[in-house]
């Protein structure tokens, strides 16, 4: 049975339900930790696996591509077959590639876990979804705000993590790690995360599947091999073009089905489409901060502007960035109870250009570093924050995996271009040091203001959506007993509504 959009808990999750919350959370940032363990040892890569630089950023392109195939696909197997059970499965293929990495230093074996790994990408929309199913409306602001947030959360405060890790021990503990908890959080959400009884109706769109699949490896494979292959090269510009016939054919399929695995007529209204733009240039905005802080905090000072730091110092002054955005949740939740998420998305966008911008002037001290990576860290918060809570206000109940799958995959387009540019404007802009390449400040700088320019879209984009309010078994209400008192004084003052 169908689960209409109505259908919502009347009152609060009891018993073990309450732990709902921190258990999908939790999850988020296993899967966040597992994206974030390579960062202290990328650079050591070829030497650890035997290989080329170039072979060695498979390892990287095969999570992303994986990553991206299985969000929209797990969002929608959530909807039709248990959002818990699909999460559980995401988590599990993660702990099977997490345990091949490990016990491997064998190049091809190396891409085959982390191939694995990427799936479990797939959790943060099911974990929202699973919120949006079964918490009251007083609850669900917050919760799916730190939910959505979870991936920034868990990368932040893992970096630190890895890197002392990586420096203290065998680089492959860091896999036996994340396969523990990718474990603890299997367990903790089947035991104390129920199943949603909500279901969409028909059946798997196994070939919109398999097209949506074809399309984006085209798409993300040149995006990530450009600056390797050359950006003008037959490979890198017919994979895009392939692309784009693969995207038209996929999408006149699709409108020809009658049970989608996308349905673009809901995917193309303007709250929807909006949204996931912006959101695409959130996350070219997240990444930058990421690529560059890392790279300048562990430069030597003898270069003149290099700031001298461990890997490990390195990743805790950057881990405010996670800190933060999990700080921001409860935030967002009274924000968007009083404003809307319009507002918050629109609030949270000024705030990291604010920090981008400003940042440009900080770049010459390890405390301007921290406090660069609070500042974007706020506004990523309240931004990734609201993402949800406005593609939910614009599906059905039964499209909620679905629709949240794709915009978490435009977050992950959104960080593998600019990783892409990014990468190419380092090095571009490298200076040579003793016959090695190296990045410069102005490289820094013109990152920094790439990612104003991307965050500028994104607030265009932001002032452009619908700025109507969640219905009344929608709205994402702060958590407080006051809040929730002034909301029956102000249905007992307006009186009964006529039909």
């Amino acid at each position: 049975m169908t689960q209409s959009t109505n259908d919502r808990p009347a009152g609060g999750v009891d018993g073990a339900g309450r732990a709902v919350v921190p258990v999908l959370a939790f999850a988020g940032i296993v899967v966040a930790v597992m994206q974030t363990l390579l960062v202290p040892v990328i650079k050591d890569l070829p030497r650890l696996l035997d290989t080329t630089p170039g072979d060695a950023t498979w390892v990287l392109t095969s999570t992303l591509l994986s990553g991206a195939v299985a969000t929209p696909i797990m969002g929608r197997l959530g909807d039709l077959y248990g959002k818990r059970r699909m999460l559980v499965a995401s988590l599990s293929v993660m702990v099977a590639g997490a345990l091949v990495s490990a016990l491997t230093s064998d190049l091809l074996l190396m891409i085959a876990g982390r191939t694995l790994q990427g799936v479990a990408m797939g959790a943060i929309p099911l974990g929202i979804g699973l919120m949006r199913d079964m918490l009251p409306p007083e609850r669900l602001g917050s919760a799916m705000a730190l939910m959505s947030s979870s991936i920034g959360v868990g990368g932040g405060l893992a970096l630190p993590a890895a890197a002392l890790v990586a420096q203290t021990s065998d680089w492959h503990v860091l896999y036996f790690g994340a396969a523990g908890l990718g474990v603890l959080a299997i367990a903790l959400t089947l035991t104390l995360v129920p199943e949603s009884p909500a279901r969409a109706p028909g059946t798997f769109d196994l070939p919109g599947a398999l097209g949506l699949s074809a399309g984006l490896i085209l798409f993300l494979l040149p995006l990530t091999k450009g600056s390797d292959w050359g950006w003008t090269s037959g490979t890198t510009l017919g994979l895009f073009g392939a692309a784009v016939v693969v995207f038209l054919l996929w999408g006149l399929m699709e409108l020809r089905v009658s049970a989608p695995l996308v349905d673009l007529r809901t995917t193309a209204r303007r709250e929807v489409l909006l949204t996931n733009l912006a959101s695409i240039m959130i996350g070219v905005s997240f990444f930058v901060i990421s690529l560059v802080l890392p790279q300048l905090l562990q430069l030597p000072a003898s270069t003149g502007y290099g700031l001298g730091r461990s890997m490990v110092v390195a990743g805790l002054c950057v881990a405010p960035l996670g800190v933060t955005m999990m700080f921001t949740a409860p935030v967002y939740a009274r924000l968007s109870a009083r404003y809307g998420p319009k507002v918050t998305l629109v609030l949270g966008l000024l705030i990291i250009g604010a920090g981008y911008a400003g940042g440009l002037g900080l770049l010459d001290a390890v405390w301007g570093a921290v406090v660069i990576s609070v500042v974007i860290g706020a506004g990523i918060g309240l931004a990734y924050a609201s993402l949800p809570a406005l593609i939910i206000g614009a599906v059905p109940a039964s499209e909620t995996g679905a629709a949240n799958g794709l915009n978490t995959l435009m977050r992950s387009i959104g960080t593998s271009m600019s990783s892409a540019v990014v990468g190419m404007v380092l090095a571009s802009t490298a200076n040579t040091v003793g016959g090695v390449e190296i990045p410069s400040m102005h490289g820094f700088r013109l990152s920094f203001m790439i990612a104003t320019v991307a965050v500028t879209l994104g607030l265009v984009l932001a002032l452009f959506i619908p700025g109507r309010r969640p219905s009344n078994s929608l709205r994402l209400r702060a958590s407080s007993e006051e809040d929730a008192n002034l909301e029956r004084a102000e249905q007992a003052l307006r009186g009964p509504v006529s039909a």
